[in-house]
């Protein structure tokens, strides 16, 4: 083998390494627990949010929902490949099959909901700040939804 051509072999070489291990950095998992299904009717929807987006009312445009039916026993969603950051989580118990959470006249929720930390203000939806994890690594939280 000539140099040039091991020289363009190594190079290559490297750079697949470079670009694996960068992939590897940026490949975290953000795994959901959810409690306090107190039906197995419905489905349960689990949205991530980044910030800015329209948490936790809104549609996420990073990070599709998931939906799984509702278990009594819990439900776990697992969000695969996310960047290191700051990620919110918004669950809601759909009962009637439009995948939403159905809000009364006054905006408040008729359908259990959850979000991360497990905040929950009384005369307000949560914000973005209160209900952030930092995912970095693999990530296991649990929300109990009401």
């Amino acid at each position: 083998m000539h140099l040039s051509q091991l020289i363009k072999n190594l190079s290559a070489a490297w750079i697949s390494l470079l670009l694996t291990g960068q992939a590897a950095l940026s490949a975290h998992t953000l795994t959901v627990k959810i409690t306090g299904i107190d039906t197995a009717a419905g489905e349960i929807g689990c949205s991530v949010f980044l910030e800015g987006e329209e948490f936790p009312m809104g549609k996420s445009e990073q990070v599709p929902a998931q939906w799984k039916q509702a278990d009594i026993n819990g439900v776990i969603f697992i969000f695969e490949n996310l960047e290191v950051g700051q990620y919110a989580v918004a669950v809601s118990h759909d009962l009637n099959g439009n995948q939403k959470t159905d809000t009364n006249f006054l905006g408040i929720p008729k359908e259990a909901w959850g979000v991360s930390q497990n905040v929950r203000p009384r005369l307000r939806a949560p914000r973005f700040d209160e209900a952030a994890v930092q995912v970095e690594g693999d990530l296991t939280i649990e929300i109990k939804i009401d």
